[in-house]
């Protein structure tokens, strides 16, 4: 099977967080300067979404449940309801808290995803200022089963990229601005991380651009999106080798995930940040890349003790 790469949404302000739902053979994403959340069925095309107050960094649904999802808004983790056809109503369920309190300057909350034991890891990042993004204003946090939100570190500038590979113990996580991937020792009964060291230089490797969302194959590689770089790579995490490149259509690429039945699927969001859309229409659409021959892992869904 040939490498092919195929859009299946219109272009979006800023497209982020996707999320493989299992159960519905569903894709989740957000549209974060959009104001919305996303579902796309590959079985039959249909893509809707749904409007929130601000911008919202990532959408995990709630296990047990098919039309609640826990959210990053603005600064708040939340839980909301929605049916899932478009132009439905979002209702906040439950608030769990706000984040970046001690921070007078309005970051928002970015990248989220679920760990195994179906805790959160998401983090902050700085305001923009002239079309910059502050760096060191944002967090890293963990929410863990009973609604608990634990700061885990500071002075993050772009929160991204979570994976976890529980055979090599450990998670890997992403501070873009740092232009390389964090790898951490990983307890998966506790949710702690400890003993943070890089394993992977974008400079050194000659890779143009800022690494964004990642997702994790079952022979425990990792696939980044390449922000600002027009692809997503494969890198091997413990030899910290670059294994493959695989281009996109749109410049600013900025997550990834593996869906479909067999996990066999690349989805790839995108952004279109000061870009012109009539100029470059494959900027901010959501890409579904198939032929890579390898498969990934089903994701974790947020496990809310009651």
């Amino acid at each position: 099977m040939s490498l092919k790469v195929e859009k299946i949404s219109e272009s979006l302000k800023l497209g982020e967080g996707p999320h493989w739902d299992e159960k519905q053979q569903v894709l989740f994403f957000v549209d974060i300067n959009g104001a919305a959340i996303h579902k796309y069925v590959p079985s039959t095309g249909e893509h809707t979404e749904g409007k929130l107050d601000g911008r919202v960094g990532f959408m995990v649904p709630v296990e047990g449940t098919t039309d609640q999802f826990i959210v990053g808004e603005e600064k708040t983790f939340e839980i909301v309801q929605w049916d899932g056809k478009n132009g439905s109503k979002v209702n906040v369920v439950k608030v769990l808290g706000k984040v970046d309190q001690d921070v007078d300057a309005p970051t928002r909350i970015n990248d989220g995803k679920a760990d195994p034991r179906g805790r959160i890891f998401a983090g902050t990042m700085g305001h923009e200022v002239a079309g910059q993004v502050v760096s060191n204003m944002g967090s890293f946090y963990r929410i863990d089963n009973n609604g608990a939100i634990v700061k885990l570190c500071d002075k993050i500038s772009i929160s991204n990229g979570l994976a976890w590979d529980l055979k090599e113990n450990a998670m890997y996580y992403t501070d873009s601005f740092e232009f390389n991937i964090r790898r951490y020792d990983y307890n998966v009964e506790t949710g702690e991380i400890s003993n943070m060291r890089f394993i992977f230089d974008f400079k050194k490797n000659g890779i143009e651009g800022l690494p964004d969302g990642s997702t994790i194959d079952k022979d425990g590689n990792l696939w980044v999106a390449v922000f600002n770089g027009s692809c997503v790579i494969q890198i091997d995490p413990r030899t910290g080798k670059l294994m493959r490149k695989v281009p996109i259509p749109a410049e600013q690429v900025t997550s990834v995930i593996f869906g479909g039945p067999n996990y066999d699927i690349l989805f790839v969001t995108s952004a279109c940040i000061n870009i012109d859309k009539e100029k470059n229409p494959s900027a901010g659409c959501t890409y579904m890349v198939t032929g890579l021959g390898v498969t990934g892992l089903p994701g974790y869904n947020f496990k809310l003790q009651a």
